[in-house]
């Protein structure tokens, strides 16, 4: 999108989701009784949206009568085809990368998420996945002992001594980690999550 822009000479503009960063409806209270986070929905999100893109236009010199395209990538891309979807006389058009906008309980079993992360590392290279699902028992067996807990921390280079009330925590978080390197398996460098090489699974 950096380059088309640039091509374009098109303004790129990130919104920020309300309840994120600073966009904090109630200041430092808006998470301190649970009646406040009503208001964060993405039909909420949406109409913050809609209200950016009126405000942009009204106030850049230039930009009234130009036209905007909604872009974003797994819940932003969800979001910007809804923002379509809802709002079709805002934008002209949306690019919805990586989204799942069918994700719902009653539409898509929610282990297919995990398939395709695990497709991922099969593709990868051989026995790559496998290897993955045995480190789960091996986790499960080294957290039995005393001596496991330790070889784990200094194996892994944690920053405190495991212990067995840490093991699930410890498997979240490796999960995550398989999750985010299949969600930006790119054919070239990024680093929006952290720096990382063309192709990281491999």
């Amino acid at each position: 999108m950096w380059d088309v822009a640039e091509e374009l000479s098109a303004m790129l503009v990130f919104a920020e989701h309300r309840y994120y960063g600073e966009s904090l409806p109630f200041g430092a209270s808006s998470f301190k009784d649970s009646r406040r986070l009503n208001f964060l929905t993405s039909e909420q999100a949406l109409a913050d949206f809609a209200e950016l893109i009126k405000h942009l236009k009204r106030t850049i010199p230039g930009a009234e009568n130009q036209p905007v395209i909604a872009i974003g990538g797994s819940y932003g891309g969800m979001l910007a085809a809804w923002f379509r979807m809802k709002y079709p006389h805002m934008v002209v058009g949306a690019l919805a990368a990586s989204a799942p906008i069918w994700q719902f309980e009653d539409l898509v079993p929610c282990s297919v998420f995990m398939k395709i992360v695990t497709t991922d590392f099969r593709k990868s290279g051989p026995n790559c996945s496998e290897s993955i699902r045995k480190s789960w028992d091996a986790i499960n067996r080294l957290s039995n002992t005393g001596g496991g807990l330790q070889w784990l921390t200094e194996a892994l280079h944690l920053c405190n001594p495991l212990t067995s009330q840490d093991i699930r925590k410890l498997k979240d978080w490796i999960s995550e980690t398989w999750v985010n390197l299949a969600m930006v398996d790119y054919p070239y460098a990024s680093n929006f999550l952290q720096p990382l090489p063309a192709w990281p699974i491999q």
